[in-house]
C-alpha cells in the first residue's frame, strides 16, 4: 500500500521551463527502468514539497522504478525507516553523516547516535549503511577525528550486519580507501556520487566497489568524471540523484528529484558511447547486485 509522507502537491515548472522555482519538465521516459540509489526525499525544499508517493509517481512515469532513501543523521534515518514501510518502490540506508558525526561528538552523544543507527539498520528493508565516510571540504581540525572514528563505526555495522557501505568522499579519497583497507571493506560498496578522477576509478574496478554517478557527471567542468566513467568497469556502475541536490544539465540549479535520472542516464550513453537500452539494463542489474531485490 502506498501512503503519501506527508501529503502536498507536486508542481513542476511548464514544458517551457519559465518557472524557475519548480520541477523541470519531466525528461523522455527510458527504454528499460533503472533504480536511483541516493536520493533524500526528506530534503525538498519549502515551496516544493512532495509526497514520497508523488516523487516515486513521477519517477516511474519515466523509467525510474524506485528508490534508495538515504539518511544522513538520527532524524532523518528514522525517516527512512517510516519511508521504506510506506512504499515498496523504496529501499533505505541508514547512517551519520561525516559532517554531523562530529556534532553528535561535541553534544557527548555520538555513542548513543551511533547505537541507534545500529538498531534502524535492523529493519529488512535498509540495504545499506550510509551515506558514511569523510569530508575533508566542510570539516577540519578535531572533528576530523571524529569522522573518522565514525566511518570505522559504521564500516563495523555494515559488515556485522552483512549490509552494503554508502560513502560519502569529499576531497578524501586517498584517506577513504585507506580507512576501508585498514578495516576490510565490507563485500559490497558504493561510492555515492561519484567524485574522483581516473585514479580512483582504478582503484574500485580492482576492488569490486560500485561506482555511482549523479548529475555531476554531465556539468561542463566535471572532465575527471567523464575520464572515470570511461575506464570504469560497467558492471560497477549504478547511477544516482542525490535529490534534491546535482541536478543534471540542461536543468542544473533548480530541484532535483528521482525523475531526472533519465537526463543523467542518456548522457552517461553517450558518454561511453553505449547503447540506451542495454547502459540501462546493466546499471539495474548492478543496482539489484549492490542492495538487494526491491520485491
Amino acid at each position: 500500500m502506498r501512503n503519501p509522507l506527508p501529503p502536498a502537491p507536486f508542481r513542476a515548472a511548464g514544458s517551457d521551463g519559465a518557472d524557475r522555482r519548480g520541477y523541470p519538465p519531466a525528461p523522455e521516459p527510458l527504454p528499460v527502468p533503472v533504480l536511483d540509489n541516493h536520493t533524500h526525499l526528506d530534503f525538498p525544499s519549502a515551496e516544493l514539497t512532495v509526497s514520497v508517493g508523488e516523487a516515486l509517481d513521477a519517477a516511474e512515469a519515466v523509467g525510474v522504478r524506485g528508490a534508495v532513501q538515504v539518511g544522513c543523521d538520527l532524524e532523518s534515518s528514522r525517516f527512512t525507516v517510516q519511508a521504506v514501510d510506506l512504499d515498496e518502490r523504496l529501499l533505505g540506508a541508514v547512517a551519520l553523516h561525516p559532517n554531523d558525526a562530529p556534532l553528535y561528538a561535541a553534544r557527548g552523544e555520538l555513542e548513543q547516535a551511533l547505537a541507534e543507527i545500529e538498531a534502524l539498520a535492523s529493519h529488512p528493508r535498509i540495504r545499506a549503511i550510509g551515506e558514511t565516510g569523510l569530508d575533508f571540504f566542510r570539516t577540519e581540525g578535531e572533528g576530523l577525528a571524529h569522522q573518522r572514528y565514525s566511518f570505522r563505526r559504521h564500516i563495523d555495522i555494515a559488515k556485522r550486519l552483512g549490509l552494503t557501505l554508502q560513502i560519502h568522499d569529499r576531497d578524501a579519497h586517498d584517506d577513504v580507501v585507506q580507512v576501508l583497507r585498514e578495516e576490510g571493506a565490507p563485500e559490497r560498496v558504493v561510492f555515492h556520487c561519484f567524485s574522483g578522477g581516473e585514479p580512483l576509478a582504478r582503484i574500485c574496478n580492482e576492488q569490486g566497489w560500485y561506482m555511482s554517478f549523479a548529475g555531476t557527471v554531465t556539468f561542463k567542468n566535471a572532465v575527471n568524471l567523464r575520464e572515470a566513467l570511461a575506464i570504469a568497469e560497467p558492471s560497477r556502475v549504478l547511477v544516482e540523484t542525490d535529490a534534491p541536490f546535482l541536478t543534471p544539465h540542461p536543468h542544473r540549479g533548480r530541484p532535483n528529484a528521482s525523475y531526472m535520472v533519465p537526463y543523467t542516464v542518456r548522457a552517461m550513453a553517450e558518454l561511453t558511447g553505449s547503447e540506451l537500452s542495454a547502459l540501462c539494463a546493466q546499471i539495474s542489474e548492478n543496482t539489484v547486485r549492490a542492495y538487494g531485490s526491491w520485491a
